[in-house]
């Protein structure tokens, strides 16, 4: 009995030893981590905060390093919008198109160049702050400029693609003329009659374009003639293309070709043909029509001059002249 009592001491002593050792490491454990956790917010709370700052501070922003970047892209834009056509105009025909065609492509390049250099300047260029300035900017632009965007995107599909470049000639809802230059939201269209048109890039997602020449420096023009039924179809048809080949306007290394159909009202004759220029067609077409018409007299055959619809909009019925 003498001998437990002892015993009984040694074992509290010892199991009150073990509670305050695992007590004391409970406790440096636990600050150990509460130090490893500051190590780990730290760095990610700075990081967060640097992300929510979308612009930078105003003494790192130089204005006048913008002013310079849009001042020199400004001015170079001018002087390729002029140098360009005047030595287009002034060069070889072949490479008119080339160079016309250079000149939005070149300001494309120019401006997103600008727009590159002077966006990390202003704002803080993070993948959190483009993704918050993308989306704002996006819904912003979805409402208030729904049609104008639709055109600047259709403007850059149109660089690109190049369904019309400067110097073709096209025709667009019935308007038809020679493209002057190709804009980020519309295009210039000069007609015959020496009007300018401004045509929105979003029509050519809307409707067709007719390309005469695609980027060609000449384009087919084609002169009609309708001659009554009773004459010598292979005399008129030779004649047609002797015309035709003895034009000042041709363009010798394309086909000639005469065709003609069989309407209800007469004979209908196509003379098909090039001229050197572009810009000649519509002369190139009037000449092909006035010899054309002094070839046919010479031969002694008749013009329908005036085939009308009747009120029941069917097959036209001929006024004939003899």
């Amino acid at each position: 009995m003498q001998n437990d009592a002892p015993n009984s001491a040694i074992e509290q002593d010892a199991s009150e030893t073990a509670t305050d050792l695992a007590a004391e490491t409970a406790t440096q454990a636990s600050v150990a981590g509460e130090a490893a956790a500051d190590k780990i917010d730290k760095p990610a709370q700075e990081a967060s905060d640097q992300a929510v700052q979308l612009i930078n501070d105003w003494q790192d922003i130089s204005l006048l390093q913008i002013a310079g970047i849009a001042f020199a892209v400004w001015l170079t834009i001018a002087i390729v919008r002029r140098l360009l056509p005047f030595l287009a105009e002034r060069g070889p025909s072949q490479l008119r198109l080339y160079l016309l065609a250079a000149v939005p492509i070149i300001r494309l390049l120019l401006m997103t160049l600008a727009v590159l250099w002077i966006i990390p300047i202003i704002f803080n260029v993070t993948f959190e702050n483009f993704l918050v300035i993308a989306g704002g900017a996006s819904v912003a632009i979805g409402f208030a400029f729904k049609d104008y965007v639709s055109s600047l995107i259709a403007g850059v599909v149109a660089v690109f693609e190049r369904p019309y470049r400067p110097g073709d000639w096209v025709e667009i809802n019935d308007d038809y003329g020679e493209v002057q230059s190709v804009g980020l939201r519309a295009i210039r269209l000069k007609t015959a009659a020496d009007d300018i048109i401004t045509v929105p890039h979003l029509v050519s997602w809307q409707g067709n374009i007719s390309n005469s020449n695609d980027g060609a420096h000449t384009l087919m023009c084609i002169a009609d003639f309708y001659l009554v039924p009773d004459h010598n179809a292979s005399e008129v048809r030779g004649a047609l293309r002797d015309v035709a080949m003895t034009s000042a306007y041709l363009e010798y290394d394309k086909p000639v070709l005469v065709v003609m159909s069989e309407k209800p009202w007469g004979t209908h004759y196509q003379v098909k043909a090039y001229p050197f220029d572009l810009r000649d067609q519509f002369v190139f077409i009037t000449d092909l029509s006035v010899r054309g018409k002094e070839a046919i007299a010479e031969l002694g055959a008749t013009q329908v001059t005036s085939p009308y619809v009747p009120a029941d909009k069917k097959a036209p019925q001929p006024v004939v002249t003899f």
